[in-house]
């Protein structure tokens, strides 16, 4: 089976043998093997190249391009990947079609926390948090390190934004089982990924209080209170509110 690493070090592990981020002849090869691998459809002549060179394409670039994608087919076919019907060019467009079975570790790491995020909804959390630490272990390296490409920065983004909810799915998962200490370790990486995030901050409390630390619950209500009101000038929403009553010792209402 084929292994397709996308973050972190880009690498292609096959039981041909495996191909290093060095192997892809330059960052530009890199790049149009990372943007076509996790492109879930065709990818149009021009994008591709845009995802290469950004707003500097060269005079040339089309045949710069076909260069690139030339040497990507001879780099992939040293995995035991037949380019010539896996990298597919045609009416303008290229399509990656890697072996079926081929796992990506991008495509992993979101079906892994859509796994989680629905077994935590259907209270299975000891379902929930294996799926949701594998996750967490793929999304917590880095993207295209070194690129400032616009393609390369929305996808950190969106990247980013999942880790947010891995962590707050672990801290949810970990709750439902009664580990409010491993509840509040998860949390806490929730809130130092998204510090603006006020449901982040609500679930640290909850862990606070379900681990027993009503005290510390109300220090996190105070930060995120002061942080809201200097750096916004709005106050924290109901539901925290709600949470800080609890943690005070008071009964929530609805």
């Amino acid at each position: 089976m084929l292994r397709v690493y996308l973050l972190g070090r880009v690498t292609i592990d096959s039981p041909h043998g495996v191909l290093e981020q060095a192997d892809f002849l330059g960052r530009q090869g890199r790049l149009a093997f990372v943007y076509l691998a996790e492109s879930p459809r065709r990818v149009e002549r021009h994008q591709l190249a845009e995802a290469i060179w950004g707003d500097s394409l060269p005079d040339a670039w089309d045949t710069a391009l076909n260069a690139i994608v030339s040497k990507l087919r001879r780099t992939l076919s040293r995995v035991g990947v037949d380019a010539s019907n896996s990298l597919e060019g045609s009416y303008g467009c290229y399509e990656l079609r890697l072996p079926a079975g081929t796992w990506i570790d991008l495509r992993e790491a979101m079906n892994s926390l859509d796994f989680a995020e629905g077994a935590v909804v259907r209270g299975d959390a000891r379902a929930a948090w294996p799926a949701a630490a594998v996750a967490s272990a793929i999304l917590r390296r880095p993207f295209l390190s070194g690129e400032d490409l616009p393609w390369v920065e929305q996808r950190r983004r969106e990247l980013h934004e999942l880790e947010v909810r891995t962590y707050d799915t672990l801290a949810n998962a970990w709750l439902q089982v009664g580990n409010g200490p491993t509840a509040v370790a998860a949390a806490r990486r929730a809130v130092a990924l998204a510090p603006y995030r006020e449901s982040v901050y609500a679930r640290l409390m909850e862990c606070h209080v379900a681990a027993g630390d009503r005290a510390e619950a109300v220090r996190v209500y105070t930060e995120l209170r002061d942080l809201l009101s200097e750096v916004m000038g709005i106050s924290p929403a109901p539901e925290v509110e709600h949470i800080y009553l609890e943690a005070l010792g008071h009964r929530r209402t609805k």
